[in-house]
């Protein structure tokens, strides 16, 4: 049984929320202290999270954070700010995805069921071909991991799917439609600086292991990656 992880003020939309995810086979714990979230977290190991942006004491992002330091779990985030900046500070943090309020109850199932799916059904794969290595580099999409010679580091979901389109297709351009078609099901929020935020965070993560100016940017077309960490 797959368990979520709810992380709202409004008592009355936590009780919805519960009823539509029990009614779908979920386990739920809502937070009970807004200042333990973390600690929370930890205790109940969920699969996935719902995130509010607006909560006491400390606002969502922040909380997401501190998840994304022990988790890669799919992380939704749920917020009446509609804003762009708003949604790209989310995705900046770490979230996978995000649902302005007020929602359809089958939307938020929808994506909750392929968040699950991508990250432990069908969508996850398993042995041996769940991996992809290119000149010693070593993308672990179950364990959501980069790898090279002894260094190792931690990746969101997003950043495995970005990851694994690229060293599919070593040193060919993968067209930014490409990648928006790979990373989400439903395209109707993203912008061209939602696929922008996610491209500098792969950067960021390849840069952490040494690897720097191998993610290039196409003008025009897309991005493709070239193995200069072997040479």
């Amino acid at each position: 049984m797959f368990k979520i992880f709810i992380v709202e003020d409004d008592k009355l939309l936590v009780e919805l929320l519960e009823q539509y995810l029990h009614r779908f086979g979920y386990d739920t714990l809502a937070v009970a202290d807004f200042g333990e979230v973390k600690a929370e977290f930890e205790r109940y190991a969920p699969h996935l999270v719902l995130l509010d942006v607006n909560l006491p004491k400390y606002d969502g992002y922040y909380w997401c954070r501190q998840i994304r330091n022990l988790s890669t779990c799919p992380i939704v985030f749920l917020s009446a700010r509609e804003g762009k900046m708003d949604q790209v500070m989310a995705l900046e943090n770490g979230a996978d995805d995000y649902i302005t309020k007020p929602f359809d109850y089958d939307i938020v199932i929808a994506k909750i069921k392929s968040q699950l799916r991508r990250a432990y059904g069908t969508y996850a794969g398993s042995g041996d071909d769940r991996t992809i290595s290119v000149t010693g580099l070593r993308l672990d999409r179950d364990r959501l991991s980069l790898s090279l010679r002894d260094e190792r580091i931690e990746l969101s979901l997003t950043e495995v799917k970005i990851l694994d389109e690229l060293m599919g297709k070593i040193e060919q351009v993968v067209s930014r439609d490409r990648l928006l078609e790979k990373i989400w099901d439903d395209q109707a929020f993203v912008d061209d600086n939602t696929l922008n935020v996610y491209v500098t965070r792969v950067r960021k993560k390849l840069s952490a292991l040494g690897i720097d100016d191998a993610l290039q940017t196409v003008r025009g077309q897309g991005y493709r990656l070239v193995p200069r960490w072997g040479e």
